[in-house]
């Protein structure tokens, strides 16, 4: 699939219109529902194929947040053959009580994958897991950037975020 045939499955699969307040308050004319775009194999397939790219050689481990992130850190996982985590937005109230299910090391080097980004909190919470496990987060990479901050925030939180597209990509335009 090339870049051109992903943005058009994107958008015709995940791009809604209406009133929508986002996880960050935010109030949108649009919406574009992740899960749409990643309940569909071949667009899953051509994420995980893309995230891969953002690999360097020091990556031990791909990490995603629940639950947007877990099939796209699945997805890359497959790709490149790493290991991947789960960080959680809670910890279980049994079980294990765990934030991260999968193994996460002191020491490891962690692309850390994430769906839409808008303002970057959720993405910045997982990132705040990893490190206190003494992991470092090489970077952060989502599948879209709404351009509402995500990025600056990320960056000033001393990070490096890169996306695959961003809503201009997509051809959308704040209304």
């Amino acid at each position: 699939m090339t870049r051109e045939e992903l943005i058009k499955r994107i958008k015709e699969t995940a791009y809604l219109e209406g009133d929508f307040i986002l996880r960050s308050g935010k109030r949108s004319k649009y919406y574009l529902d992740k899960y749409l775009f990643e309940t569909c194999p071949d667009i899953l397939k051509q994420l995980g194929s893309e995230f891969a790219k953002y690999l360097t050689d020091d990556v031990t481990l791909i990490a995603g947040a629940e639950l947007g992130g877990v099939a796209l850190a699945a997805a890359t996982a497959m790709e490149t053959g790493k290991n991947w985590i789960i960080i959680r937005n809670s910890k279980k109230g049994y079980g294990t009580g765990k934030m991260v299910e999968g193994v996460l090391k002191e020491g490891d080097v962690v692309l850390l994958v994430e769906d839409i980004a808008t303002t970057g909190g959720q993405v910045l919470e997982a990132a705040k897991v990893i490190t206190e496990a003494g992991a470092t987060v090489k970077k952060i990479v989502c599948v879209i950037d709404r351009k509402q901050g995500a990025g600056e925030n990320v960056t000033g939180a001393g990070y490096t975020f890169e996306s695959i597209l961003t809503k201009d990509d997509l051809g959308i335009k704040d209304k």
